[in-house]
């Protein structure tokens, strides 16, 4: 999950410097996503792994 929103950021930065904003803000909507999304599993699973078995 987080090499997607790595991959989307950078796909976001080389449309920026190139010049197309469009998907450039697309891209980066996409990044904050999956990100967001990776830091909320991250969390479960930790909270869900330091359970007492």
């Amino acid at each position: 999950m987080l090499s997607w929103a790595l991959t989307f950021l950078v796909i976001a930065i080389v449309a920026a410097v190139l010049g197309f904003g469009g998907i450039a803000g697309t891209a980066a909507g996409i990044a904050k996503i999956l990100f967001i999304i990776f830091l909320v599993l991250f969390v479960v699973s930790f909270i869900i792994g330091r359970r007492a078995p």
